[in-house]
């Protein structure tokens, strides 16, 4: 458990600002249940973000799209009530701000409903005013640049983002834009890991990677750090554990105690 996590009880948005500036790294995980939020919280993780990757984790679609506020807000609220210390951020589906006054509505709708801390939007300056007048309502926002997988139709699958000069020169400008726009922190996804860097020494916000070289912080998906999605094992992912084979072996032995009369014993029996 690190130093700030004995010593604040509650992260916010400024605490994570506050850490790029001493040069402590941020670590982010996504949860989408009570269960995990608890688990994930009592690790002293300082970041839990409620993604729409729901979507491919929970509800096996094959993109982020499927996914609705309203299915994002029983996701965020459970992580809400497992959730004491880490800072909760929930991403805001597709098609749910495509115009200022809709993004207003859906966030205000996900954080009166859920509780969470703040909402995160997938887009670079096409997205600003969106941002802006999400903030100065007193929701913060984090942004999300690069691999956008709700974008995904349009960029033509999940392939390395900005890897040419144009690519770059856009992603920056993107970048700066939502910074200027009031964003507290950006999620840089599947980047060469010099430009991240580039875009992390520029910006006074703090930028999380994920596939994006070294960042102010990181962020995976839980069940793929977890090794519960057996066989997926993209570059920039490291698995802590083989939950799924765990997983495997615990139900195994369930089955052959069933099986064999062994379950339940006296002791488990009223």
């Amino acid at each position: 458990m690190s130093v700030h996590t004995q010593a604040i009880k509650k992260i916010t948005t400024r605490n994570l600002i506050a850490m790029k500036q001493r040069g402590e790294k941020i670590a982010m995980l996504t949860a989408y249940d009570y269960t995990t939020a608890r688990t994930l919280d009592e690790a002293g993780i300082d970041v839990i973000l409620v993604g729409d990757s729901a979507a491919n984790v929970m509800a096996g679609y094959e993109t982020t799209v499927p996914m609705t506020v309203d299915e994002m807000i029983v996701y965020a609220a459970s992580v809400v009530r497992g959730t004491n210390h880490a800072l909760v951020i929930c991403d805001m589906p597709f098609g749910s701000y495509t115009s200022p006054s809709q993004g207003v509505e859906n966030a205000v709708k996900i954080m009166q409903r859920t509780g969470c801390d703040a909402v995160k939007l997938e887009g670079g300056i096409e997205i600003a005013d969106t941002v802006r007048h999400i903030i100065e309502i007193g929701i913060p926002v984090m942004g999300h640049l690069g691999l956008t997988p709700q974008s995904v139709h349009q960029l033509g699958g999940y392939g390395l983002q900005a890897k040419d000069e144009y690519g770059a020169q856009k992603l920056m400008t993107d970048a700066l834009s939502l910074e200027e726009s009031g964003c507290f922190g950006i999620v840089l996804e599947k980047i060469p890991a010099t430009l991240s860097a580039a875009v992390s020494q520029r910006l006074s916000i703090p930028t999380i990677g994920i596939g994006g070289g070294m960042c102010d912080g990181q962020v995976l998906v839980v069940d793929d750090m977890l090794g519960k999605n057996n066989g997926f094992r993209p570059k920039f992912l490291r698995t802590y554990a083989d939950m799924h084979q765990i997983i495997i072996d615990a139900v195994g032995r369930y089955i052959d105690d069933v099986k064999k009369c062994d379950f339940p014993g006296e002791s488990e029996s009223y």
